[in-house]
């Protein structure tokens, strides 16, 4: 998943992370106008355990959802430790506490039956539970498994969405971002920041079919680990709810949904012409060098080389996305050009992403 945390994770085969319920706030608050009418698929989510479920549940009414629909592709240790449904209490992994099928969740009316504005075990339990909402089994299809995104019944589900939230496995980010746009599905999701270098997801960020969320791509994210985790790290802890949380770097949302921050343009205050020499020429490629979103010049209108972290300020009615390149001193390595030949190839330096950019008039 491109970092250090990340990679111990695996090793240890603690390879799943739940995203906390505060930044799920943080970034849903910006897309809230959307929701109103829709049908959202949470399509990796337990709905006993993940916060995009509970997050939708509880906001069924305010954001005025027409349905809330979540799969995953095995049983929650905590239903299967506290609430087994009646279709699944025969079937209980008795290492893990996981119920070994796969089931959907469906909220087509949430009521707070307890009036104290939260979703404990309880409330999930009494709310799959009553007539108008349901809890099923998936089967699979004799390809993939049952609750495996790529399922027929789970693309059957994918098309009866109008919006797909959730945090799907990084390591199909791919294949996952490619099934939303084959569906023509509305998403918000969450990713590694690697992927916008993905030969597969560039295009679509040039192409404005899929950009970077609303929070900013800069510092980590603390991730919920499950609880029989067992990776050492010194940004692993504990949280106040007593989850196992971990700090992971370049995790970032991704969406195509239209937000605000798109539209703001970056203030440039840095001139060209003023000291040519901080801007640094490629030796093949027509492009200078900026080594700091900051430092973009207001009065240069040709190729630029800026960092990954542009995409936390590209407005595309202010800048024009052109190639992206991994680089380093002695030229390509192992990066994704996609901006036409020659590759560029600038002297000195550590390896490094770029993307290359150009003014708008």
């Amino acid at each position: 998943m491109g970092n250090s945390q990340l990679s111990a994770a695996k090793k240890a085969k603690n390879d799943e992370f739940y995203t906390r319920m505060t930044d799920i706030e943080h970034e849903l608050v910006h897309y809230r106008k959307h929701f109103k009418g829709k049908v959202v698929l949470c399509n990796c989510d337990d709905p006993f355990e993940s916060n995009f479920f509970k997050y939708f549940a509880l906001n069924f009414n305010p954001l005025g959802l027409k349905k809330l629909i979540a799969t995953c592709y095995s049983g929650s240790p905590i239903a299967g430790g506290e609430y087994q449904p009646s279709l699944f209490d025969d079937d209980v992994d008795e290492n893990t506490g996981r119920h070994r099928r796969a089931y959907k969740a469906v909220v087509n009316v949430f009521r707070d039956t307890t009036g104290d504005g939260g979703l404990d075990m309880d409330d999930i339990r009494n709310l799959l539970d009553s007539g108008e909402n349901e809890l099923t089994e998936l089967h699979g299809d004799g390809i993939y498994g049952a609750g495996d995104f790529r399922s027929k019944e789970c693309l059957e589900l994918l098309d009866e969405a109008d919006i797909v939230v959730t945090n799907p496995p990084f390591s199909l980010f791919r294949e996952y971002v490619a099934t939303l746009m084959e569906h023509g599905k509305k998403f918000v999701i969450m990713g590694n920041k690697n992927a916008i270098t993905y030969k597969e997801v560039f295009p679509l960020i040039r192409d404005d079919k899929l950009w970077i969320g609303a929070t900013s791509l800069n510092g980590g994210r603390w991730m919920i680990m499950p609880s029989n985790s067992e990776v050492e790290s010194p940004k692993a802890k504990k949280d106040r709810n007593g989850d196992i949380i971990l700090n992971v770097a370049g995790v970032c949302w991704y969406t195509n949904l239209d937000i605000t921050k798109r539209h703001e343009d970056l203030l440039l205050y840095r001139r060209y012409k003023e000291d040519p020499s901080r801007y640094p020429k490629y030796d093949n490629y027509d492009a200078i060098e900026v080594s700091k979103v900051k430092d973009i010049p207001e009065d240069y209108w040709g190729v630029m080389g800026v960092p990954i972290t542009f995409m936390d300020k590209y407005n595309p009615a202010q800048f024009e996305l052109i190639g992206i390149s991994e680089q380093n001193g002695h030229g390509m390595s192992g990066g994704v050009w996609q901006g036409g030949d020659p590759k560029p190839r600038i002297d000195g330096g550590a390896r490094y992403t770029r993307l290359f950019i150009r003014r708008r008039a």
